[in-house]
């Protein structure tokens, strides 16, 4: 009998530094690569909002399409479903008599859910799944303390990560792939995913394409052709161009590269090149990515109530529906605010000082409820990770991870400090 093995692929989308592929090859005489649509990531929230909107979903289509590509050149394929995974995976594994599926393990709970329930039916099937940390820059496991034991400021985990633990070696891309030969499967389009076409607005910071071709590209020139990497913690505050700040954090967010990779290469140039404060805050700003994974571990779906986790409770109040509308179509009538809420509306992505400071207007100044920002956050950014929103989102409502209960913005101060000559406004608030 032959032992065949399925990758399931999620928010790894990635050859490089894929350790749930490597160890699905190494204990397979075959392995089949698979993508699902869930149904579940395309449907609307509990706060109104699609979970995934058409400019990360144009993202991920085009991400699987270059896997796919990636696979085909070395004699492989990508099986792309849609449904639903325990249900679409479970044929897959009758059809090809396989045995085990290897996948990324969940640490969120809604994506924890899915994978139960495809464990349970693969059990039923007489498959096992066995499951891999692939989206981080430590492992948990080799951490100086366990998750439920993390320190709740990251000062306090940042010192203890550096001073007391590695980052691990990369897991080298397979140089072939052996497989069955694989069924023809199509993408689905936005259509099919109940979404409307996208079109790039002429103003776009820049505008992404979804891939781990694309992700290295991006990798290479900001380090190399551009050495941008050089003023990094000077200009990461900026809102207008392509190389104020890395832009690697929706590559990051679907896997298409590695935190691991980036910090490989980043080694390699501060050798060749130059070691500085900016290339120690790129470092920085991805142990921030690992510090919300963890504390997502660690408090789980506490990050998701109004109260998040400092156990403060907040009175509810009716949702001001007039107000969350005016926020989000970019007329509150704050200028700094409404270009931000356009750029996010036209195109999937805000700048991190953007983020900032229409979070604090929203918690602070609207007086709404953060979970309703978060939510539309999830549906329009092309960059969303679950941690780094809800995490984020949560700090700055003052029920996070913040020692300080009210993280409040000036609004016209950091506009005048990082907006100067209201270059950023007038090209948002400029018709087109």
């Amino acid at each position: 009998m032959v032992k065949r093995s399925i990758v399931w692929f999620k928010t790894d989308l990635r050859l490089h530094d894929n350790k749930t592929l490597v160890k699905a090859i190494a204990q397979s005489d075959g392995i089949i690569p698979v993508y699902c649509f869930d149904d579940t990531h395309y449907k609307t929230t509990n706060f109104g909002f699609k979970k995934t909107g058409c400019y990360r979903a144009q993202f991920i289509l085009e991400a699987v399409c270059n896997l796919k590509d990636n696979l085909q050149k070395l004699n492989s394929d990508l099986l792309v479903l849609h449904g639903n995974p325990e249900v679409e995976l479970s044929k897959i594994v009758k059809e090809f008599n396989v045995k085990t599926v290897f996948a990324q393990e969940e640490i969120t709970n809604e994506e924890k859910l899915t994978q139960n329930k495809v464990e349970k039916e693969l059990f039923n099937l007489d498959c096992s799944l066995q499951t891999y940390q692939t989206n981080t820059l430590y492992q948990f496991d080799n951490l100086p303390f366990n998750p439920e034991n993390a320190p709740d400021v990251f000062t306090n985990f940042r010192k203890a990560v550096e001073k007391d633990c590695i980052i691990g070696d990369m897991f080298e891309a397979p140089k072939q792939i052996k497989s069955p030969k694989l069924p023809l499967t199509i993408l689905p389009d936005l259509n099919a995913l109940q979404l409307e076409s996208t079109n790039t607005d002429v103003r776009s910071a820049f505008p992404f394409k979804g891939g781990e071709t694309e992700a290295l590209d991006r990798l290479s020139n900001y380090f190399y052709n551009t050495k941008s990497i050089l003023t990094y913690k000077e200009t990461r505050n900026g809102m207008v161009g392509d190389s104020y700040s890395t832009k690697f954090s929706a590559w990051l967010a679907l896997g298409c590269i590695s935190a691991k990779k980036i910090i490989a290469e980043l080694k390699v140039f501060e050798e060749k090149h130059e070691a500085n404060t900016s290339t120690y805050w790129l470092f920085f700003e991805l142990l921030w990515r690992d510090y919300f994974k963890l504390m997502m571990v660690k408090h789980g779906n506490r990050f998701f109530l109004r109260d998040g986790i400092s156990g403060l409770i907040k009175a509810a109040k009716p949702l001001n529906k007039f107000a969350l509308k005016k926020w989000i179509d970019g007329k509150t009538g704050n200028d700094f605010i409404d270009a931000n809420m356009i750029e996010l509306k036209k195109t999937g992505f805000m700048s991190n000082r953007g983020r900032q400071n229409v979070a604090s207007y929203f918690c602070n100044d609207l007086n709404l409820d953060w979970r309703y920002g978060a939510a539309y956050f999830e549906e329009q950014l092309i960059d969303y990770d679950v941690c780094s929103n809800w995490g984020n989102w949560a700090y700055l409502a003052g029920v996070g991870n913040d020692p300080r209960s009210n993280r409040y913005f000036n609004i016209e101060k950091q506009a005048s400090v990082y907006d100067p000559n209201a270059t950023f406004r007038k090209l948002w608030l400029t018709k087109k």
